[in-house]
């Protein structure tokens, strides 16, 4: 996500961390390329004059510490604003105590709501929490079927409206006896929407706020849309008063101006989002994680709690103690940590998360993940040894695995070079050391490269 917004941010940050002074000149040249790059991401005008300004007046005004340049000390300040700019500090879901906890999910149509809802429903499972789904769109044809489709595929209840014509308001109360009846404690409504906004879907959702008297009124938006998302989430605030916002499809969003804009327009916290098609694909939202990788200095921290979630811990450990009896790995190594990174989401996803790789990086090292199947089936028709040591491979054994495998020897030739690719990343970054044993490290997440 933010790959345009993140490359251009990469060059004025590499510029700015290499001065050894910072004059007035010097500030303003780096503010007017910040100007730029923010400008051309599509965040709110306004707000881009209000983030220079303070940058201008904190440079100006920063005290010099001894141990970090002043462009250092630039950089941080940049951070320290980009971080408010996306709300400060994360704010978690509310839900009330020791009573049923209600959740309005409310956007335009093809926002992602539906699926938003089902994703809400497993993340809420997972916490220990008993959900219930309520399709409350009685207009969309299907609307009511695909919520219960993804009910059933979670493993959730939901609702299932007995007489749609007494209206939705009704269909609202009927669902919170329900919830009461069958002892679930929370409960997840996916409101109707509309191609746009118009007085009657507004009154029909104040109609249901007013009914189910929520914890949270969430409105789902779609991130792609950049300003447009900003004048929808300020309409809907105005009339529903939101408590916070989930940014869908931001895996796609390449610019991230309505991520930095919906916040300072609106001071609706963004407390969830989207960022792939899989139900897993739900995160909260940290101000301050999001802002560290828009400035290419990684996500350790996310980084980590994927990993304590997704990896198989023993084949990590299997891995890694592998590696620092030998320092390298091969391409039986390489098919078992891709298998651990898909768990996860994608290559380029994760190594993201680490400080010092950049987009350029990011980019020679792609991995599509249609194809990991067929990298799989590569490497699996290949013998031991020709795994163990990737060198022997000529261009007879590429033939025979190609057929094997049913790939072209062009694929097997790309396998062979991605794998390179990746052992020099990972020599470059650290991971192994020159006497065989892994490198500079970060502690927890090792094991998906050793």
């Amino acid at each position: 996500m933010f790959e345009e917004l993140g490359e251009k941010l990469e060059v004025v940050i590499r510029r700015l961390g290499g001065r050894v002074v910072l004059n007035e000149e010097s500030i303003e040249e780096s503010l007017r390329e910040i100007r730029k790059v923010l400008l051309e991401a599509d965040v709110n005008y306004r707000l881009v004059q209000d983030f220079q300004a303070r940058i201008k007046e904190k440079a100006a005004g920063r005290e010099v510490i001894k141990s970090v340049s002043p462009g250092q000390m630039m950089v941080k300040i940049v951070y320290d604003e980009l971080v408010e700019m996306l709300g400060g500090s994360s704010q978690p879901l509310k839900f009330a105590q020791g009573q049923l906890t209600v959740m309005m999910l409310c956007g335009l149509q093809g926002s992602g709501k539906t699926t938003t809802a089902g994703k809400m429903a497993l993340r809420l499972k997972k916490d220990g929490r008993k959900p219930m789904l309520v399709p409350a769109d009685i207009y969309r044809p299907a609307a009511v079927e695909q919520l219960q489709t993804l009910g059933r595929q979670l493993d959730v209840p939901t609702f299932s409206p007995s007489d749609i014509s007494r209206g939705v308001s009704e269909l609202v109360k009927d669902s919170l006896i329900e919830a009461g009846r069958i002892g679930v404690n929370t409960v997840l409504i996916d409101t109707a929407g509309r191609l746009h906004i118009d007085r009657e879907m507004m009154e029909e959702l104040i109609e249901v706020k007013n009914t189910a008297r929520p914890q949270e009124v969430l409105l789902v938006v779609d991130g792609m849309t950049g300003q447009e998302a900003v004048n929808i989430a300020q309409t809907f605030h105005q009339q529903l008063e939101l408590s916070g916002l989930i940014l869908t499809k931001l895996d796609g969003d390449a610019r991230g101006g309505a991520a930095l804009s919906i916040y300072g327009m609106t001071h609706v916290p963004i407390k969830l989002i989207g960022v792939g098609e899989k139900l897993e694909a739900l995160e909260t939202f940290y101000p301050e994680r999001m802002a560290s990788r828009m400035l290419q200095m990684g996500d350790i921290v996310s980084l980590v709690e994927k990993a304590e979630e997704k990896m198989d811990l023993e084949e990590a450990q299997r891995l890694e103690t592998k590696m620092l009896k030998r320092g390298d790995l091969d391409l039986q190594d390489f098919l078992s940590t891709l298998r651990q990174v898909q768990r996860m989401g994608s290559l380029e996803s994760i190594l993201g998360m680490i400080p010092g790789v950049g987009n350029k990086l990011l980019k020679s090292i792609s991995m599509d993940t249609k194809r990991f199947k067929r990298l799989e089936a590569i490497i699996l028709s290949m013998t031991p040894e020709e795994r163990a040591r990737p060198k022997i491979i000529d261009s007879s054994r590429r033939k025979r695995i190609a057929a094997g495998s049913g790939a072209a020897v062009q694929d097997i030739n790309h396998l062979l070079k991605q794998f390179d690719e990746m052992r020099k990343v990972m020599k470059q970054m650290g991971f192994f050391s020159s006497r065989g044993g892994p490198g500079t490290r970060a502690k927890g997440i090792t094991p998906f490269f050793n």
